[in-house]
């Protein structure tokens, strides 16, 4: 840059010269033309001479230093930028000073698109969740399509959609398949079934959505639960296994008192067994003088009155609705012969949960058939409630039971239902041995003083004595040993 300064001096030095001269006279400058030309040609010749002499320098120093150093090239840039900035025509001022913004040099960053891991360059791109995108690269974790909202939602660092969002952490209703609203603090609020883990709105508790009388789970929208004589709604998996006419239930009820010999408490007595509605199960329990009941709902019933009951003879058929027809009652007289009259259990329950009901009220015959007398409900209906669990657990634990045939019979009713109770005997489907596990969970979990504490109690004592030793305490002192 030395040369340059060296022109705009020997330049400057002239002009002034030649000024002077003009100032002085222009006659006088006019009147001598040699010598004006002489000064020129001077001028020309100090500049040539200021030009020979600075590239001669600036060819010195490009022999001595062969690497450029990186200084210089930006003081060209920088004379180039000043360069181009003079060419350019001068912009309108205002107030004296340039509306132009003065130049710019920089040198960006490169920016990496954290979906692509590559170079966004000077394109379009997004700044969000700590990191630049292409806006191709923006995309739902969910449906990988691009997010173009003005609003996303984030989980785990990876963007959604909200209405993806929504639909993979918000919960649905299990019943009417809706998303569950939100409360009046602006939470979402449900209700669950400590065992199955159905989710619902808690207006279902309001509004008289069914429930299945055997495994308790709410009616579903998009499902169609049966609907019983009784009024009783069975969903479709408690119905696949469902005991639903006397003849049906013999099996079972061998099974029980197999059950029971094995354990040396044979029933000695032929106690006769009757499914019955809930309407006849209701009116024998007001006869029954003695006895406990499992309030709110009674499902079996161990009667030791003389008492006339409606008694199912013949399976129901399922017609349109899923409405059941064809049941065939008639009625029973049971005459007081010993101390236990009969048993009488609700139809249309599982097989696992009609024979925990008929292992619990068998326990019953068995005392009293055995003089266990004026026992508190405690005590007798929680060691019920231990047969029935250990019945329900050798269930679960076997995977099937011992196929024994029902009685003879020239009924073709009766043939159909033995084919029917061989199929609900053979392996059991996961859903059987989950429900086999409910009801093994409210047997546990029951809150009822008589039926939760007592074969809380129960089954403490029988864990730590044995069975035979808890039986024969409790028919010497009425309680359990402690």
């Amino acid at each position: 840059m030395g040369w340059l300064s060296k022109i705009f001096r020997g330049s400057s030095h002239k002009v002034s010269e030649g000024q002077y001269n003009e100032k002085n006279g222009a006659n006088r400058v006019q009147n001598r033309p040699d010598h004006a030309d002489v000064l020129r040609g001077t001028e020309d010749e100090d500049i040539d001479h200021a030009i020979a002499l600075s590239l001669s320098e600036e060819e010195e120093r490009k022999r001595k230093a062969p690497v450029i150093d990186s200084h210089i090239e930006e003081d060209e840039q920088l004379a180039r930028a000043l360069q181009e900035s003079l060419n350019i025509e001068s912009p309108p001022r205002e107030n004296g000073h340039s509306n132009r913004p003065l130049p710019f040099i920089s040198t960006p960053q490169p920016r990496i698109c954290a979906g692509c891991n590559t170079d966004i360059g000077h394109g379009r791109f997004l700044n969000c969740i700590d990191a630049v995108w292409h806006p191709k690269c923006f995309r739902c974790h969910a449906c990988n399509q691009p997010i173009s909202d003005y609003e996303f939602s984030v989980d785990k660092d990876h963007p959604h959609h909200k209405s993806c969002y929504k639909e993979l952490y918000h919960p649905k209703c299990d019943v009417c398949k809706q998303f569950i609203p939100t409360n009046i603090d602006g939470q979402i609020e449900y209700r669950a079934h400590p065992f199955w883990q159905q989710k619902y709105c808690p207006s279902h508790e309001l509004d008289n959505t069914p429930r299945c009388c055997s495994c308790e789970r709410m009616e579903p929208i998009d499902t169609k639960y049966v609907t019983l004589d009784d009024g009783r709604k069975l969903c479709l998996e408690c119905l696949d296994s469902a005991i639903m006419d006397n003849t049906e239930c013999h099996p079972l009820y061998f099974d029980i008192q197999e059950f029971y010999e094995g354990l040396n408490m044979k029933v000695e007595q032929k106690i006769p067994l009757l499914l019955v509605e809930r309407q006849a199960l209701n009116d024998a329990m007001e006869g029954e003088k003695n006895g406990h009941h499992h309030m709110p709902e009674t499902r079996g019933l161990c009667l030791s009155e003389e008492q006339t009951v409606s008694t199912i003879l013949r399976r129901p058929k399922i017609g349109a609705g899923n409405q059941v027809m064809d049941m065939v009652t008639e009625p029973f007289k049971l005459t007081r012969r010993c101390e236990v009259t009969a048993i009488l259990i609700l139809y249309g329950l599982p097989r696992l949960l009609t024979g925990t009901i008929l292992a619990h009220e068998m326990m019953h015959a068995w005392l009293r058939l055995k003089g266990y007398r004026a026992l508190s409900q405690e005590v007798e209906e929680g060691i019920c409630q231990v047969l029935a669990h250990m019945w329900l657990d050798s269930e679960i634990t076997s995977g099937s039971s011992t196929n024994i045939p029902p009685p003879p019979s020239s009924s073709s009713s009766s043939s159909s239902s033995s084919t029917s109770t061989s199929s609900k005997k053979g392996t059991r489907s996961q859903f059987e041995k989950k429900l086999g596990d409910f009801f093994k969970h409210q047997i546990e979990k029951d809150p009822s003083p008589a039926y939760g504490d007592g074969f809380r109690a129960g089954e403490q004592a029988v864990s730590q004595y044995g069975l035979k030793r808890t039986l024969d305490h409790i028919r010497l002192t009425k309680s359990f040993p402690y």
